[in-house]
Parts: C-alpha cells; sequence; structure tokens
C-alpha cells in the first residue's frame, strides 16, 4: 500500500520538538512547512492535512497568519481532510466561520475531557479521557454547521465539520515537551512546582489513549481515499 502523504503545517515557531512529536505520532510521509516563516505548500496533491499547535493567536496580525488561511480555505474547498491540533483546531473554526477568543484563564496540565462517543476521530478512547493541554484562547462559536464531538469545563475540545477534525488537546506531546512548556512558561511558582511535579510516568501514560486520534484521522483519510478512487468516472469528460 502506497503511503499517505500529509501535509505538516507547522505554525511552532521553534518547531523542531513539535516535528518530532508529530512524526512519532503520524503514520504517513509528512511534508512539513514552517508556516510562521511563511512557507505553504505550492499545490494541494496532498491525502491530507495536519494543523499543528503554536504560541500565537489565530486573530493576531502577523503576516503568515491570512496567507495560511487563504491556502488552508482552498484545500478545505478541495475536499482535503484536515485535522488540527490545539491552534490548529482554533485555526481551523476560523477558516471555517467560527469565533475563537481569549478565554481569560489558562488551562495547562492534565486535564480531563468527555467525547460524545459518537465520532470515529475518539474510537478506542474512554468517553472520559486525560490528556495535555496548554491554552488560553478557545473556540466560543463552532463554525456553521459544525458538531462538537468533545469538551470539558474549560472550553470545546472537538468538533467535526465533514473532513475536517479539530481538537483542543495535545494528543502529541510526551513528558519532556511538557516539562519544556511548563518551564519556559509565565507561570506562578508554586503553580509550575506542582504542576511539573504531576509529570511522573503514570500520569503519562493516562495521555495516551489520546493519541489514537492520529490513528483514527489517517484511517479515516485512507477510507475516503478508497471511496474516491472507487466512485465511477466519466469517461467522456
Amino acid at each position: 500500500m502506497t503511503q499517505m502523504r500529509i501535509a505538516l503545517l507547522n505554525a511552532a515557531y521553534d518547531g523542531e520538538e513539535t516535528r518530532r512529536n508529530f512524526r512519532r505520532e503520524l503514520d504517513a510521509s509528512l511534508a512539513e512547512f514552517d508556516i510562521t516563516d511563511g512557507e505553504l505548500p505550492e499545490t494541494f496533491a496532498y491525502d491530507g492535512v495536519v494543523v499543528t499547535g503554536s504560541r500565537a493567536s489565530v486573530y493576531w496580525d502577523e503576516d503568515w497568519i491570512e496567507p495560511a488561511k487563504d491556502w488552508a480555505r482552498k484545500a478545505i474547498d478541495r475536499g482535503l481532510p484536515c485535522l488540527g491540533i490545539c491552534w490548529g483546531h482554533q485555526f481551523l473554526a476560523d477558516v471555517l466561520g467560527g469565533t475563537v477568543d481569549d478565554m481569560g484563564e489558562y488551562e495547562v496540565g492534565y486535564s480531563e475531557i468527555e467525547h460524545t462517543g459518537d465520532s470515529r476521530l475518539f474510537e478506542g478512547i474512554d468517553r472520559r479521557f486525560t490528556a495535555y493541554t496548554s491554552h488560553s484562547d478557545a473556540v466560543f462559536e463552532l463554525p456553521p454547521g459544525a458538531t462538537p464531538i468533545a469538551e470539558n469545563a474549560y472550553s470545546n475540545h472537538g468538533y467535526r465539520l465533514e473532513h475536517v477534525f479539530g481538537v483542543q488537546f495535545h494528543p502529541e506531546f510526551d513528558q519532556a515537551t511538557m516539562h519544556k512548556l511548563l518551564t519556559n512558561k509565565e507561570l506562578e511558582a508554586e503553580t509550575r512546582e506542582r504542576l511539573l511535579a504531576e509529570l511522573t510516568d503514570e500520569n503519562h501514560a493516562k495521555t495516551r489513549p489520546s493519541s489514537l486520534v492520529f490513528e483514527n484521522f489517517t484511517e479515516y483519510v485512507r477510507e475516503l481515499q478508497a471511496a474516491r478512487n472507487s466512485e465511477p468516472r466519466d469517461v467522456s469528460a
């Protein structure tokens, strides 16, 4: 079977750690683009698109954000399946007409999230599950026609609109990534020490089922491609 080609839109500025995490989790050939540096795919010849997290906000006036939104909008119009993670979740919601804003608080560390049980993106994941989180922006209004598929007390944590999926949590994070984030983040000393103390092997193990969203997404992409390839073609065209 030919390996899938996924366009990875890396919005993490210093994106090496993000690149490592997504390479580990995605069973696909990744074409990587540092979109914060203005890199975007020249074509739409991919099986799917994944958009990473970022320390930016989707509503910032940054030179790279609008061109990235324009490319993503065209990719979605062409039917490319997309998965957004954290900032990517907000980014795709914005592209599709949703509303993203500052929550006025910061959700960080291990979080309890509940999915609806209606989306294949969460197949194999308990209805209530634990995942890494790090965000102060959220999707306040879903895009028109989108279906919520996960949430917690802070915000929406998942939605779907046709072939586009978004999750607010970080299924790709490992302990090293979270340790680096907590060490460098502007947090009260007491909060930082508490969160760092929680970075145990036992707690990390609780987050691993959340990474099934990657396997479920890539399997969805494979099935979508197979269905499209089996559709009758108009040989007279």
